[in-house]
């Protein structure tokens, strides 16, 4: 899918499982306080109890139960916005599976948390077209919050509000780039100078249940961008515009009844809410609550000491949890070790010297040893290791290979690009602990055999945005390697892939094909992958696409992030939800 990325925000892709020093003896002396503070009448809960074994979340149920009532609480970082049209953040729209519904969403099925199931709608949407034109039928009964009923009109709607850039802005531009006109672009229902007022003319409401897509280019995975929080319903005429988030208009089993800056966000039962419409909600507390702007160690304390049941951010606990004593087995014991799909890789601009030369790039992936860059990221509990482009969470594949490095091989690659003695070059990384750790080990093995690489420390709020971001300012400050991280917007190929490799994607602003690839015959067998109607036969084309990338040698994957999920004692129903690196609270009771 190609994305218009200059409308997205520096920070659209949190770095979940980035790295977690395994300070395990700060850990057990948190854990020593919190056992301390005992129950009494503090309100906190003393040392946590065994519920359940490491893993139970992750395909199976962490302490099932039907159980309703109570609050569920959870904690979080910075919440971007409550406006489902602006969140950027997995974490967030964890949080908004809680009061947004969508025609199609993840299923809560443990294991399959992946895959999409029916929300709003009655199935997963046809396409008589190979995926250039889309139809769903909502259900009957579904409701917002006042009663009023959800109609195709306000589908269309609050999709119609991502194109209002001027006022709603910091979301997902996948519906700006699948069906606005170029020659002819939407400004949004704010600015809506059509006949009548009739919107965006890609979208057709011919009834109040049915609605149907025509996109400017086929795309088979389209329902995974109408389960995205942007492409839900939002009341026609609704004129909050960029105050929306401050109260969003529910159409789940929870409304967004209070957002303080100190107390948090509270969400309370929706009586509109019917769950005869709704198989993927259980909705078993009565409210919920969300503890904002916390520290990663103030959301593990808080996890430990019992005041709060799921972290929903998706970073996972900040210090390495072992074994070894009975207090660490019972939080071990509710641990669930996840592997995302956000890669760390190394991109060699094709635009700067000497990555413009092949062989040149090929003395780099030879000399990078993945297992030293594995223990630069915390170890195996943080990073899995990876040479192959493709996530390890993602099926469909091409098989995972682990290559040690072979300086041999380095130095004859230098040989063939002219460059036998080595050469000089500027590694971009982000300021950040993980990264510069990542960045001085893969230099120290270039200097082996001759490469200089000077790490390039650069502003982690810009990073993306504008300092990689912008091919311009790569090539011309010379960054011939540079550090990211790349996790996809939804579990497919096509959104893992087409904005790294599809030279059509390359953007001024927050590009994210970092190695400037642009060749044609790639391009082509992204087209054809995207036509690909047999699941089999997708995979078959996007790993042929993989393999022509690997080929150039312009992407040194390095490893794949791991987080570990530590549950509140009181949660029941703990469900890995994949995508968002979290448990689902759409699912979640306490007990």
């Amino acid at each position: 899918m190609i994305h218009r990325t200059d409308r997205r925000p520096a920070g659209r892709r949190p770095l979940r499982g980035a790295h977690r020093p395994a300070v395990v003896l700060s850990l057990l002396l948190v854990l020593g306080l919190l056992a301390g503070c005992g129950s009494g009448n503090s309100g906190v809960a003393g040392v946590p109890t065994l519920t359940g074994e490491a893993g139970a979340g992750v395909d199976g149920v962490r302490a099932p139960s039907d159980a309703t009532g109570g609050t569920l609480r959870l904690v979080t970082g910075e919440v971007d916005s409550l406006d489902p049209q602006r969140s950027y953040v997995p974490g967030v729209w964890n949080l908004m599976r809680l009061y947004v519904r969508t025609l199609v969403t993840y299923s809560s099925e443990p294991g399959r948390t992946d895959e999409l199931v029916p929300d709003l709608a009655t199935d997963l949407g046809t396409t008589p077209d190979g995926g250039r034109t889309w139809t769903w039928t909502l259900k009957d009964g579904v409701r917002f919050e006042n009663g009023q009923p959800i109609t195709s009109r306000d589908v269309k709607y609050g999709i119609e509000r991502s194109f209002a850039s001027d006022v709603v802005v910091g979301g997902p531009s996948y519906v700006v780039d699948l069906l606005d006109d170029p020659a002819n672009p939407y400004a949004g229902p704010y600015q809506d100078e059509t006949p009548d007022r009739l919107g965006l003319g890609s979208i057709a409401t011919p009834d109040d249940r049915t609605i149907t897509f025509t996109l400017t280019t086929p795309a088979l995975d389209f329902p995974f961008v109408m389960a995205l929080p942007s492409s839900s319903p939002v009341p026609v005429g609704e004129q909050a515009a960029g105050a929306y988030g401050a109260d969003p208009v529910s159409s789940g089993p929870y409304t967004v009844t209070s957002v303080d800056p100190r107390a948090g966000i509270r969400l309370e039962r929706n009586p509109e809410w019917d769950p005869a419409t709704d198989e993927v909600r259980t909705a078993l507390p009565d409210a919920v609550v969300v503890r904002t702007g916390m520290s990663g160690l103030a959301r593990d304390q808080a996890l430990l000491a019992g005041s709060a049941d799921i972290d929903v951010s998706g970073s996972g606990v900040q210090q390495t949890i072992t074994t070894g004593r009975l207090d660490d087995e019972q939080v071990a014991a509710r641990v669930d070790d996840v592997t995302t799909g956000s890669v760390r890789l190394l991109a060699l601009p094709t635009t700067v010297a000497p990555m413009d030369n092949a062989d040149c790039r090929a003395a780099v992936a030879a000399v990078v040893d993945r297992a030293a860059v594995q223990e630069s990221l915390g170890g195996a509990t943080s990073a899995v290791r990876t040479a192959r482009l493709w996530p390890r969470a993602l099926d469909g594949g091409p098989e995972q290979t682990d290559p040690r490095p072979d300086l041999d091989a380095a130095r004859e690659a230098l040989a063939r690009c002219g460059r036998p003695d080595g050469f000089s070059t500027v590694f971009a990384v982000p300021d950040a602990t993980g990264a510069v750790a990542l960045a001085d080990t893969v230099s120290g093995a270039l200097a082996e055999v001759g490469i200089t690489a000077d790490v390039r420390r650069l502003d982690p709020t810009t990073y993306y945005a504008t300092d990689v971001g912008n091919p311009e300012s790569v090539t011309a400050n010379g960054y011939g390697i540079v550090l990211a991280t790349w996790t996809a917007d939804f579990p497919t190929p096509a959104s893992f892939l087409v904005p790294l490799v599809d030279g059509r994607s390359i953007r001024t602003v927050g590009n994210t094909n970092y190695a400037h690839l642009g060749v044609p015959e790639i391009n082509a067998l992204v087209d054809t992958a995207r036509a690909a109607a047999e699941p089999a036969a997708a995979d078959e084309a996007w790993q042929q696409v993989v393999g022509a990338v690997e080929e150039t040698g312009v992407y040194v994957p390095l490893a794949t992030n791991k987080v570990q999920l530590l549950s509140g004692q009181r949660l029941r129903n703990g469900v890995v939800m994949q995508p968002y690196g979290g448990y689902d609270v759409a699912t979640a009771g306490v007990g």
